[in-house]
């Protein structure tokens, strides 16, 4: 459109400033650093070109200075609504996979608190009944013996669906740390993709992921909080007060899952401020001085 425009000039003249609006239209989709810019620009051109070429003996393009500023505002606009529609679709598949995500730890929850409890008390009472039975000889020893196998193997079967509904994700633990960065007023600088990270890794990250994101909220007070990936390592870093704390339950037992995986966690205050959690695997840790 641009080369039409510049070898339709000499002959259209003034009228071939319409075939300019079309490119600013163009311009203002896909160049929307320099919209304002462009526009003026072009707008501009057909009012004085008219003007400084003699031969064309013709008045300012005013005409065309209006189309090409109501057409590229027109098709601005338009992109706009387009776009914000994009992040509205976007946003409501989010809200809707959080939501899902939700629903499964509360049908985890509920299921581990309806059956998890009975089933153990069953256990328990199977147990101590086969053990009377036992000692009084009594020929319902082996219908006992089978319900507590059978209460067992229930027992099992809910633990695993619990797990299974638990599941950890790297992909899931960042989006739930975005909405709870957002919810308690700290600025999220958490990556969007985990191609990265390796699959056999995923779920390990997802826990340090976790585990740092919630100590941000909790205790450090921050205002931003950054998560950085690579192929064998996640850092979780805050700008908050960095005070020294001693570990908790929800560390140490990250310690033991890294460790159990041949790597190593790093935790501690940074300067000037803040606070650092830092997972490092096998193969990074072989490569430190």
């Amino acid at each position: 459109m641009t080369a039409l425009f510049l070898a339709a000039l000499p002959f259209a003249r003034t009228d071939a400033f319409f075939l300019c609006a079309v490119i600013v239209s163009l311009a203002a989709v896909f160049v929307r650093r320099y919209v304002a810019l462009t526009v003026a620009t072009c707008a501009l051109a057909s009012l004085v070109v008219p003007c400084l070429v003699r031969s064309w003996h013709s008045d300012p393009g005013w005409g065309q200075a209006l189309a090409i500023v109501f057409t590229s505002l027109t098709v601005y606009a338009f992109s706009e609504i387009a776009r914000a529609n994009r992040s509205l679709v976007e946003a409501r598949a989010e809200v809707a996979r959080l939501a899902s995500e939700a629903e499964r730890a509360r049908i985890a929850r509920d299921l581990h608190d309806l059956l998890g409890h009975s089933l153990t008390a069953i256990t328990v009472k199977s147990g101590l009944a086969r053990r009377l039975a036992a000692s009084e000889g009594s020929h319902a020893l082996p219908e006992i013996s089978e319900v507590e196998t059978l209460t067992r193997q229930a027992l099992a079967d809910v633990r695993a669906a619990v797990s299974g509904y638990r599941e950890v994700t790297l992909v899931n633990e960042l989006a739930r740390g975005r909405e709870l960065l957002r919810a308690s007023g700290i600025m999220a600088d958490l990556p969007t993709a985990t191609d990265v990270v390796d699959v056999s890794q995923q779920e390990l990250f997802g826990w340090v992921v976790r585990e740092g994101l919630t100590n941000v909220v909790r205790h450090a007070r921050a205002s931003r909080c950054t998560v950085t990936l690579s192929a064998l390592e996640v850092e979780v870093r805050d700008d908050g007060v960095g005070s020294p704390a001693p570990d908790g339950n929800g560390l140490s037992g990250l310690r033991e899952r890294v460790s159990a995986a041949g790597g190593r966690v790093q935790a501690g205050p940074v300067s000037p401020r803040g606070w650092r959690l830092r997972v490092l695997l096998e193969e990074t840790v072989a490569t430190l001085p």
